[in-house]
């Protein structure tokens, strides 16, 4: 089920409702025919208390025709909060908008950019979601090894809490803020020295 917000794990119980509406186009348009829509609308059941309930009203061009799509609707707007992750991503941990390239150059340093925001929000997600899953799910055997080899302290178990943590502090996070939240910057600075050692190792491995 849809979750409340970007922080909450809570999971909620909704009752929807689905029904067509027309929108008046703005007086300014002067195509002034109306614009079909379904209207969602979503109320959480059995709030537990002392928490505010959960209420969507969402607009779609999508046919709603019944209540299995008016619940795919809802889904695909809980997903509303992983795509703004994405983006901050993209922009604040790759700095995408830093680069000055001719057209086909950022084409394809975006391409590139796009894969490292997806897999830093793989990381960002799981820490947050599945902290104690196996490090292995989402790093490849040289990739740990090199943490390994890079960690202060080598845990009896390789957990995906413990695999962030060691990446973040390649990027300069610093041991004694262990309270401080992980920023997505030194991430991105610890993805990429990651990806610099796995490299050289491949190298010093073929010479």
């Amino acid at each position: 089920m849809p979750q409340t917000g970007k922080r909450s794990a809570r999971k909620v119980k909704l009752a929807v409702r689905f029904c067509p509406v027309n929108l008046r186009t703005p007086y300014r348009f002067d195509n002034r025919k109306s614009l079909p829509v379904y209207a969602v609308y979503a109320t959480e059941v059995d709030c537990p208390e002392g928490e505010t309930p959960v209420e969507w009203m969402l607009l779609t061009t999508e046919v709603v025709a019944d209540i299995e799509m008016a619940s795919t609707i809802l889904r695909w707007y809980s997903y509303r909060w992983r795509v703004e992750e994405y983006h901050k991503i993209f922009k604040s941990g790759c700095q995408v908008e830093k680069y000055r390239l001719a057209a086909e150059g950022m084409k394809t340093l975006i391409g590139f950019l796009s894969v490292i925001a997806v897999e830093l929000l793989q990381l960002t997600y799981l820490h947050r979601t599945q902290p104690s899953a196996p490090a292995i799910g989402i790093l490849n055997p040289l990739e740990l090894k090199i943490l390994k080899a890079k960690s202060p302290k080598r845990p009896k178990v390789l957990t995906i809490s413990w695999a962030v943590e060691a990446v973040a502090r390649l990027g300069g996070y610093l041991e004694h803020r262990s309270k401080t939240p992980i920023g997505i910057q030194v991430l991105w600075r610890g993805w990429l020295k990651l990806h610099d050692l796995c490299e050289g190792w491949q190298l010093a491995k073929e010479t």
